[in-house]
């Protein structure tokens, strides 16, 4: 049986989509953009948006009732390949051990032209 998690803590859904799923004790999260959740506000720079991006993943990973150390895969897509080593100091801020396997692809264009989106799953 597949639950539903939401949050007013990260960005709501732009389209018929849910936030994130729980089924059978794993999470799969949404692409999570970089939006300041009570402003709608997207932060400048690729630093900043990394910052925005993985604390609304958290943020919406705690609702669901798990966290960042629990993440076992993610997808990072980026607008420019560029920003990779920026994105990725951030990245390692969030995820400090046992790192979760990863893909990142570099994209020609993201919802509301931000320069990251970031997807995960997730154990309870």
């Amino acid at each position: 049986m597949k639950k539903v998690i939401s949050t007013p803590k990260a960005p709501a859904a732009i389209g018929p989509y849910s936030q994130a799923i729980e089924v059978n004790g794993m999470v799969y999260t949404s692409g999570i953009i970089p939006v300041v959740p009570e402003t709608g506000e997207i932060p400048e720079g690729s630093e900043a948006q990394a910052k925005q991006a993985l604390t609304n993943l958290s943020n919406l990973l705690l609702a669901a009732g798990t966290n960042m150390d629990n993440v076992v895969k993610t997808t990072v897509f980026i607008k420019e390949m560029n920003d990779f080593g920026t994105i990725n100091e951030v990245y390692k801020t969030f995820f400090t051990s046992d790192f979760p396997s990863r893909s990142c692809v570099e994209v020609a264009r993201l919802p509301k032209d931000v320069m990251l989106e970031i997807e995960a799953i997730a154990i309870k």
